[in-house]
Order: C-alpha cells, then structure tokens, then sequence
C-alpha cells in the first residue's frame, strides 16, 4: 500500500519529506495549530454506513493523517464513531456523510480554542504552583497537566519523602532516550516472602494526557494515605505496586512542543516519509497476536503496528520487566482515554478467555465503587465486544503470554465531549474515582488470593 502511495505522491513534496527528514528533529519543534478543526460524532446503522467511515479511517498518506482522523474508530453498528476534520475538509467530509445518511453531531466546535487554553493554564500554574508547593500540599500537583521532567521529578520527591515505602526505577529508556520509570509502592515485607505485585501503566497513547496524571494520582494517594488510610495501609502490607505512569514519553513529549493530538511513539519508520510519518502505535505492537486485526501496515497510520512485535524499545522494556514479575503479578492495569470502560481481554477476537467470568466480575465491582464517588458511569465488557477489533493490544499480553489473570485497560474520562483534551478540573475527579475502583479491586483479589 505504501509504495503505490507513494508513487501517487507529488515528486516535488517527496523531496522536500527527504529534506526535512535529514535534518532529524530540528524542525519538529514548531507548535501545530488545530484553527477550524472540528470533532464530530456520527452513529453508522447500516453496513454501507460502516464501510464508509471504514474508508475514511484509511490513513493513507501524511497530508490525510494531518487532516482527518478518528478520535474513536468505526466497530460496529449503532456505536459512536468520532473524528477530527480540518476546516478544508469539514464541508465535503460533512456532505459524505449526509450523503449516507449519517448525521454528524459536532463535538467540539473549535479544537484550537481547547488546545490553547490547555497550554495557557499549563504556563500558569507553572508560575503558581512548583515544586515547593508539591510537598506543601499532596494534591497541589494535579491542578493541572505537567511536562516529563515533572512527573519524574514528583515520582522522585514522593520516594525521597517516603523512603521506606516508595522507590523508584528506571526500566529501560525510550527511542530518544528519555527514563521508564516506575514508581514501586508497598510496605516491608513482615514475614520475608516476596510479596504479590499490581502493575499500572498510563501514558501508552501519548495524547491521552488524564492516564499519566490518573496513574502518578493513585500513586501518590496509596504513598501519602497510607498512614491514616488503614485500607490503604492494608493494602501496602499486601502488595508491591508498580506503576509506570509515563510508558511512551518521547511521544508525550512531542504532544507537548509540538502536536497535542499526536498519538504513537516517535521512531523512525525506515520509509521516505520519515519526517512525518514516524511512530508505531505501542498498543498495536505487543507480541500476542500482533498485527492480525484492528491495526495497520502503513507507517502513516495512527494505528500502525511496526515491523515486527516489540519493534519499539519502550514496549519491549515493559514486556522485559513484565516477564520478570509476572509469577508475583496479579494485576495488570493499563489506563487510556476516553470513553469510561473498563475493557478486558480478548482484542483480537470476540471470543472470551476461561477467566472472563472473574475478571468481569471484579471489573464490575470497581466501577460500582469509582461510580458512588461522582457518579460517573463505566461499562464493562472485552475489548472487541464493547468497543472494536484491536490486536497486539498490552492488555492481551499480560493476559496471554505473561498469564497475569486479571488484565483490564481501563478508558478514562470523559465520553466524548472534551474528548483528548479532558479540562484539568477533571484531573482530581478522574484520580479519586478511578483510585475506588483500583481499591475494591484489589481487596477482592487479596481475598481470592487469600492474602
């Protein structure tokens, strides 16, 4: 596919992509704008309706990539589908689709309005609130969104101020050489065994900026609670938790200094291309069923796959770690956005695995417990029943290959209305909510494991 692509591709604009590409990364740091880009949402009620928006979602070149992608990908029918057009490309994209009877809905009028008002606040509070004030107040660090060198700086403050229950690790690095790093969490050991492990990772899509924040929040409230929180406590004495709330921070980076909605990693992907079209998606590379369904060859794609399973440094690190505990682990949590599930395996097929009974059951337990906070609603169900077809998923690893029994992603606020760009009043909510659910979960497994 790629090569035909190319070949359509104007000669001249190639050479320039070749140009911009030797220069490495030194043009990268201009800021993309989203002026007149729209979010809207349609609902497909008939196949001819699905295999249209199907051929929408063909990421088929850089310039298709930068002007029309999909928030939420077409599944099935009668399921929400969200995409982001360019104004260019609003009114013809908007007649396709009345044309087959979709009626879009406009989620988010003016996507820059969003983005700037995001970066705005993020330049306040940097003013207002650094690190001094972190250690003043536990939650004065998620009155907003922060940059990596903050939250590894925080991750290392917690352990600095809580050395006999927090250190933390650094994994593996990423492609640019930026830190895994892990925070792990858990009283001593009273009878020196080693103790049962929850791993939670954030941050895997880099524009879902609520899942590393949500990730280094419940960290920071089982570290700081844990003195006063005798169920929290309790817990410590029973885990070692390990969490990662950054697991593809060259991409994150990149949402920051240069495209908020940028989504994969940021390797180079070997084609002529390579200025723009760089990156896998780390949730399509897992080595478990890679690449069957739900994923893409074409390294211009927002769901590519790369060359191989693990072709990427920071999901083989992950993979590596993950392999080493995975006789302790009992859980493995992955948090993204939006949508409010807590998904399960299997992503690669409809078909359900032996302990789908057990884990849909502690799934919806904790989303009664995250619901009695605020209210807010989850659904639970396995990834391609409830939301769609996607292989190579981490979740279906840990699942199937590590044989970690309970595997849930968890999608994050909100449903749809801020989408990628959840508010930060959002930040604490979206971490005290999802903490009650990590709680309850935990404390069944701890029964069921007789801990």
């Amino acid at each position: 596919m790629v090569a035909l692509e190319m070949r359509l591709f104007p000669s001249s604009l190639l050479v320039l992509f070749l140009f911009l590409s030797s220069l490495g990364g030194t043009v990268l740091s201009i800021q993309r704008t989203f002026d007149g880009y729209s979010v809207l949402r349609v609902f497909p009620t008939s196949e001819d309706q699905l295999e249209l928006l199907n051929h929408l979602a063909i990421d088929a070149s850089p310039g298709h990539v930068e002007k029309l992608s999909f928030w939420r990908r077409p599944s099935e029918l009668n399921s929400s589908v969200d995409l982001m057009v360019a104004p260019e490309l609003k009114e013809t994209t908007e007649q396709r689709l009345k044309d087959a009877a979709l009626e879009p809905h406009v989620l988010i009028e003016d996507l820059e309005k969003l983005v700037r008002s995001e970066r705005n606040s993020i330049a306040k509070s940097s003013l207002l609130y650094g690190p001094s004030s972190w250690t003043r107040d536990g939650n004065s660090f998620f009155v907003d969104y922060h940059r990596l060198a903050e939250i590894h700086q925080y991750m290392d403050e917690l352990a600095r101020l809580y050395p006999y229950k927090a250190t933390t690790e650094v994994i593996g690095r990423s492609t640019e050489g930026r830190d895994l790093k892990v925070l792990k969490i858990g009283n001593p050991s009273t009878n020196g065994f080693l103790k049962t492990i929850i791993w939670i990772d954030g941050g895997i899509h880099a524009r879902e900026w609520i899942s590393p924040a949500t990730a280094l929040f419940m960290a920071n409230t089982l570290i700081r609670n844990s003195d006063t929180d005798p169920e929290i406590n309790d817990l410590l004495n029973k885990f070692d938790f390990v969490i990662l709330p950054s697991s593809n921070p060259d991409g994150y980076e990149y949402t920051h200094t240069s495209d908020r909605m940028w989504r994969k990693t940021r390797s180079r992907t070997g084609t002529p291309w390579d200025f723009v079209c760089r990156g896998v998606d780390p949730n399509r590379n897992w080595g478990h069923h890679w690449n069957e369904v739900g994923s893409s060859n074409n390294p211009c794609s927002d769901i590519y796959a790369g060359r191989k399973a693990f072709s990427e440094p920071e999901t083989k690190a992950m993979s590596d770690y993950l392999l080493r505990i995975k006789d302790r682990t009992a859980m493995y949590l992955s948090l993204h956005s939006y949508s409010q599930l807590v998904l399960t395996p299997w992503g690669y097929t409809k078909d359900l695995p032996p302990a789908y009974p057990d884990m849909e059951k502690r799934a919806l337990s904790g989303v009664k417990a995250l619901a009695a906070k605020y209210g807010t609603a989850y659904k639970v169900g396995s990834s391609t029943n409830v939301l769609y077809a996607a292989a190579g998923g981490s979740d279906d690893w840990a699942h199937g290959v590590a044989n970690i029994k309970y595997a849930y992603t968890f999608e994050l606020r909100d449903t749809g209305d801020n989408g990628f760009v959840l508010p930060k009043e959002q930040i604490i909510p979206t971490g005290e909510e999802t903490f009650e659910a990590l709680k309850v979960i935990s404390q069944e497994i701890a029964v069921e494991r007789g801990l």
